[in-house]
């Protein structure tokens, strides 16, 4: 049989994107109502789960460690759990394919029960660190045994009972409060994480949603979350906003793509999470919530958005943590804005799924745009519209396995002069399956090839 290398994509100058589009739903809160659901003891209802492979190798772990998961003929997935305390060893390791927040969470739980998980991963998953994960968990009881750098394959045996620490987060990281949140369900006491920075607050509000005994106080700007252990989780019915993250891509198109006036629809707008629209708006974009209402307890609208001239735009390092995720693509709008923006404060991008810093301003520079690379971000001279690159010329791009990077620099080839072929389209499976077909829906196709 013949072992493909790579699934190649290829972007073009689109025509004005139109039309409406409805996004998959939000990665980090199917992530967490599978994991909660399973700890429940009784069956869940999850609707608009996102069925992309990060999240699927979450729902895969959980039936390792004991949970009944299945999908009915209607999508709705019924999750019956085992109960906080009662996971089972599972029998082989959990393979977790690309996905840091199944990985970073689940040792979370697994770090508090009397059990023993190893995790492996794909190449990219592999190379990053878990140091600060094991860090705050190794304080509560767990032992890790990884690779060298703490690093995948990493066997973790978890504690019980495990000890309730105070911790204070070191660097502003959702998945490393996620972690300790979840370590804490099932350990004696109150177990306190200070938060100084605020991020996505997705697990405290599920968490409370499902029973839990949690509370969040603040003082002078910074969080002091506290959960009381040993907690009984109660099964709830779930359904899924559509993911911001995902939005920005078909968002940041429209506002750059002439012409173009769409409609994102059924977005979750958690403050949180939003700091990517409200930096968009900043700098000039046309974009509007349309009906906005609340679904499982998280803010949603539909969104707007027609063609902007944006403008260059300083990022506020207090709003960091809520877009650190959608920096790649807003590189993309800032390669396009006119004048100097800058972006710094994301020393985090360094040891995501690749450097992303380091991987777009390389993207960028092939497709002529004018930066500066420093060391937590980057400083772009945009094009004030103009298309980049040069004409006829196709520009290749190394995606690094990150599906950010592949989807940010397609959306890049759509006000490109020669087109971009970035090498390799796999991993945008991992997060947003649709991915091309909503935006064939907008009007703009990627040409999809083989290479052997």
């Amino acid at each position: 049989m013949t072992r493909l290398s790579s699934c190649p994509l290829v972007s073009r100058k689109a025509p004005p994107l139109s039309g409406k589009v409805h996004v998959p739903g939000d990665k980090s809160i199917s992530h967490r109502a599978l994991m909660l659901s399973a700890l429940a003891v009784g069956e869940s209802f999850v609707e608009g789960l996102l069925e992309g492979e990060d999240v699927l190798a979450t729902a895969e772990a959980m039936r390792a460690m004991g949970a009944d998961i299945r999908k009915d003929e209607k999508g709705c997935w019924h999750i019956h759990g085992v109960g906080v305390g009662s996971l089972l060893q599972p029998q082989t390791a959990l393979d977790m394919g690309n996905s840091g927040t199944s990985t970073r969470l689940l040792m979370g739980v697994v770090a508090s029960h009397p059990i023993t998980a190893t995790f492996i991963g794909d190449a990219s998953l592999s190379k990053r660190p878990m140091g600060r994960i094991s860090t705050p968990l190794s304080l509560m009881g767990a032992r890790f045994s990884g690779a060298e750098g703490n690093r995948l394959p990493m066997t973790v045996t978890g504690l019980y009972p495990a000890v309730p620490i105070e911790y204070r987060l070191p660097v502003a990281s959702a998945q490393v409060k996620s972690a300790i949140l979840l370590a804490g369900l099932n350990t004696p006491g109150v177990t306190r994480v200070i938060e100084p920075v605020p991020t996505r607050d997705h697990s405290e509000r599920m968490l409370r949603g499902y029973g839990a005994n949690l509370s969040v106080e603040e003082n002078d700007g910074v969080r002091i979350i506290s959960i009381h252990g040993e907690a009984e989780l109660k099964p709830q019915h779930i359904i899924v906003p559509g993911d911001p993250s995902s939005a920005a891509f078909l968002v940041v198109a429209g506002l750059i793509v002439p012409g173009s006036d769409m409609i994102v629809e059924n977005v979750g707008l958690n403050p949180t999470r939003a700091g990517l629209y409200t930096m968009l708006k900043a700098m000039g974009g046309q974009i509007e919530y349309l009906n906005p209402r609340e679904v499982g307890g998280e803010p949603v609208a539909d969104i707007a958005v027609k063609h902007s001239n944006l403008k260059a735009i300083e990022v506020p390092r207090s709003i960091v943590p809520s877009m650190i995720d959608e920096f790649p693509i807003l590189f993309i709008a800032a390669a396009m804005a006119e004048g100097k923006s800058t972006l710094q404060g994301l020393a985090e991008l360094r040891v995501k799924e690749s450097d992303r810093i380091a991987v777009m301003a390389e993207g960028l520079k092939a497709l002529g745009v004018s930066l500066e690379e420093k060391e937590d971000g980057l400083v772009i001279e945009g094009s004030a519209g103009e298309m980049l690159g040069q004409k006829d010329k196709m520009v290749s791009i190394a995606s690094h396995l990150d599906h950010r990077i592949a989807m940010s620099f397609a959306v890049a080839g759509l006000v490109s002069k020669g087109g971009v072929e970035i090498d390799d389209r796999r991993p945008i499976m991992t997060s947003f399956p649709v991915f091309g077909e909503l935006f064939k829906e907008l009007g703009a196709e990627f040409e999809m090839g083989l290479v052997k």
